[in-house]
C-alpha cells in the first residue's frame, strides 16, 4: 500500500507537563497515509515511541501499521537468536504507545523524557520525518548531530555531484 511520508524538520516545545504537539503533516500522515487501526479511546490516533537503543539520540515515532510492519520482520528472525532478542527489547519492550489528544498532543512518557535528557520544564524539541517513521530528538542534540553528520556526509560527495547520484551508489552496491 503506497502511503505518505514523514517529512520535514519542525522544531517545537515540551510545555511544563511534557506535552508537545504534532506537527499536522506528521498527523496527517500517521491519520490518513500509514494504513488503518489507528485509533485509540476515543477515536484518536496513537502512536508508538520507541526509546530503546541507547546508541540512537533520539525516539523513533510509528504509527500502528509502521509498528506491525516491523513487528513482521522482527518475527521473520529465528526464535531465540540473537539478532530477534535485541530487537524485541530495543523496538517492542522499550517502547510506549500513547494517543494524540484533540489539540494534536501527546504527553512523553517518562522513559522517553529520560531517553532525550528532558526534565520536566519546558524545552524545546525537534521532529525530523525519517520515511516511515519520524524521530525526536532535543533540540540542541538534534543541531550537534546535524554539524556532524553535514561535516561526515560531505565525503559522500565528489566536486559538485548531485546528491541524487547516491540513490544510483547505492543501487548498485545493495
Amino acid at each position: 500500500m503506497a502511503f505518505d511520508a514523514f517529512r520535514g524538520v519542525v522544531p517545537t516545545r515540551m510545555d511544563t507537563k511534557a506535552r508537545v504537539s504534532i506537527p499536522s503533516a506528521f498527523r496527517d500522515t500517521l491519520d490518513n497515509g500509514m494504513g488503518g487501526g489507528m485509533a485509540g479511546t476515543q477515536g484518536r490516533t496513537r502512536v508508538v515511541l520507541v526509546y530503546g537503543d541507547p546508541r540512537r539520540p533520539f525516539v523513533a515515532g510509528y504509527s500502528l501499521a509502521g509498528m506491525d510492519q516491523l513487528i513482521g520482520e522482527i518475527r521473520s528472525l529465528p526464535r531465540g537468536s540473537r539478532e530477534r532478542r535485541a530487537l524485541e527489547r530495543h523496538m517492542i519492550a522499550l517502547s510506549a504507545t500513547v494517543e494524540i489528544d484533540d489539540d494534536g498532543r501527546v504527553v512523553l512518557p517518562m522513559p522517553v523524557r529520560e531517553k532525550l535528557g528532558l526534565a520536566n520544564g519546558p524545552a524545546e524539541v525537534v521532529f525530523a520525518g525519517a520515511l516511515d517513521f519520524f524521530e525526536l530528538w532535543r533540540k540542541e542534540t538534534y543541531d550537534a548531530e546535524m554539524a556532524e553528520r553535514d561535516r561526515i556526509e560531505s565525503d559522500l560527495l565528489e566536486n559538485d555531484d548531485d546528491i541524487l547520484t547516491l540513490l544510483s551508489r547505492g543501487r548498485s552496491e545493495g
